[in-house]
């Protein structure tokens, strides 16, 4: 599924410059929540799970995340690990973004409203995810800390700033943004009033050091 335009395509596999060349418009879990909520036998029974259920299993621990109700949504257990993507629809795209989150220069995303319905709902403040690097390994756990749906020509410096991609001006977030959502905007075109779901997030681990 799609969770975040901005937040990739899907859990399975689908630098350097604050954000390496071509890793702008962002990423997207919109399209890339895969994991979560799965029956624990069938996820210990994919390699690909089994990676993600050891990551979480460490991570959880390593961020004393404990037995958070939030973690999936789905009341099931605090061993089941939260939705897993990555950024962008490729995966060079994924890798430069997942590096900015791990540097701290990139502390939000942002991602089309229209790609959210009643089977996929909008990210919700306190929503632990786990972020896949190209290959489709898991890499960072980030916990959502705000989200916020405003039209895309009213997203402000402050938020460019925050998702961390080109030089971080608003002017190069919206040319890079334009480019991104009209390439992905499945039924839809882009529009300068299109509602865009601002999302900002927190490192919980690896930690900075």
């Amino acid at each position: 599924m799609s969770h975040h335009d901005d937040r990739g395509p899907d859990s399975t596999g689908k630098g350097s410059d604050r954000t390496p060349q071509g890793a702008q418009g962002d990423e997207h879990r919109a399209a890339s929540d895969a994991s979560a909520g799965e029956n624990p036998v069938e996820v210990e029974s994919d390699p690909r799970g089994e990676e993600i259920l050891a990551f979480w299993e460490t991570a959880r621990v390593r961020a004393g995340e404990g037995k958070v109700g939030v973690v999936t949504g789905f009341g099931i257990s605090a061993t089941v690990p939260p939705p897993a993507w990555s950024f962008g629809d490729n995966p060079a795209l994924a890798d430069g973004l997942l590096a900015a989150v791990l540097s701290g220069e990139k502390t939000a995303t942002s991602s089309s409203r229209w790609e959210y319905d009643d089977d996929v709902p909008l990210p919700q403040v306190g929503e632990l995810s786990i972020i896949l690097d190209g290959a489709g390994h898991p890499r960072a756990l980030i916990r959502t800390t705000s989200v916020e749906v405003v039209p895309f020509d009213e997203v402000t410096a402050d938020f460019a700033a925050a998702e961390g991609e080109d030089d971080r001006s608003l002017d190069s977030w919206r040319a890079g943004h334009r480019e991104y959502f009209s390439r992905v905007l499945v039924g839809q075109e882009f529009r300068d009033d299109m509602p865009v779901v601002c999302e900002r997030f927190e490192l919980r681990f690896p930690r900075q050091r």
